[in-house]
């Protein structure tokens, strides 16, 4: 009797272990943006495709430039989960950028791919911008100090 238990209690204990490792084996990812950037990105030829044939293939894009609305950018951003010694922290799979310039007419102009190797060699610049909008005028900071010393003395 007590062998049959015991042999009872390895079967329910090796299930157990291989339903556990088949959920571990699961690679779950979280994606954002446009999957399978690269691969679309080889559809689009320049002086061919215009921006009609771009939406239908990507959708709207994630960015269009300020200064140049001739300028779309798509992303890609792909997280996995890390292995056992990154203790299942997310690492990034893969960073893909997709820079599309059209002409006046819509046109496909030029197009840049870059990849996570790439974008790390981009050099950003240090300036900084002053917010103006931030900075209070002489009047407020003059009545900020005055309410301050009137509710100061409350105490």
């Amino acid at each position: 009797m007590f062998f049959k238990i015991k042999n009872h209690f390895r079967i329910k204990l090796v299930l157990l272990l291989i339903i556990l490792s088949a959920c571990q084996l699961q690679d779950p990812d979280k994606n954002h943006g446009i999957l399978f950037l690269e691969n679309r990105s080889n559809k689009l030829t320049i002086s061919n495709n215009n921006k009609n044939d771009v939406v239908k293939i990507f959708g709207h894009p994630h960015y269009i430039s300020i200064n140049d609305e001739d300028t779309w950018v798509y992303f890609e951003r792909v997280l996995s989960k890390g292995k056992y010694h990154k203790l299942g922290k997310h690492t990034l799979k893969e960073n893909n950028t997709l820079v599309l310039k059209f002409d006046k007419y819509g046109v496909l102009e030029k197009k840049q791919f870059l990849s996570k190797n790439d974008i790390k060699k981009l050099k950003f610049s240090t300036k900084k911008t002053d917010y103006e909008l931030s900075k209070k005028s002489f009047v407020e900071s003059f009545l900020q100090s005055v309410k301050q010393k009137m509710y100061g003395n409350k105490k």
